[in-house]
Formats: structure tokens, C-alpha cells, sequence
């Protein structure tokens, strides 16, 4: 029997949060086996055809796919309204704007 698009989408949401959560617990002690769950996410939501959301793309570098932690290797800034998120593994920036909370 087949799984319609939604089933397959919520399944793998689901194993996309296990393994960023995976990867948070793991990352003192391996490293490299944090990267690689990043990795495995990455490809679930390709392969599911979903967007992770914003607090799992802030967790890993855009540009090497490293798992990012602040203060061991990931520097966390905020200037000119902005926030700088900069990996010491490949020595790129990500600059994310900060906006006003809205009002309702």
C-alpha cells in the first residue's frame, strides 16, 4: 500500500528533528558524526521535498554544512540590526537580519 505525499512529509519532519536533536547531544564527544546527521537531515528534506525551519538552518553552517555550536565553533554576534553567525570551520559569515517584533 502506498504512503500519500503528507504521510511521507510528516515522517520525515519527524526524523528531521531526531537528528538535529542527535546531532546537539553527540557534538561534544563526535564531532564528525554531528556533521554527518546534519548531512543525513539535509537530505531527508531534499529527498521529502520540505524546508527545514528556521532555528534547524541556524544550526548548521550554510556554506560547509558543519553543525554550529556557539562558543566552541560558532561565533554569535549582533550588529547594525543584524545577526552574525560566523563558523570557525571554513571562516564564512552568515548575516541573518534582525526585524522589530510585530504587533498585533
Amino acid at each position: 500500500m502506498k504512503t500519500s505525499k503528507q504521510e511521507l512529509q510528516k515522517i520525515a519532519r519527524e526524523r528531521i528533528k531526531i537528528l538535529f536533536k542527535q546531532a546537539g547531544d553527540i557534538f561534544a564527544e563526535n564531532p564528525e558524526r554531528a556533521n554527518r546527521y546534519v548531512e543525513i537531515a539535509r537530505k531527508v528534506a531534499m529527498k521529502a521535498n520540505l524546508r527545514l525551519t528556521k532555528v534547524q538552518k541556524r544550526k548548521f553552517c550554510s556554506h560547509c554544512y558543519t553543525y554550529l555550536q556557539s562558543g566552541t565553533n560558532a561565533r554569535i554576534r549582533t550588529r547594525d540590526k543584524k545577526l552574525i553567525i560566523y563558523c570557525q570551520s571554513c571562516k564564512k559569515y552568515t548575516r541573518i537580519p534582525l526585524s522589530p517584533p510585530k504587533v498585533k
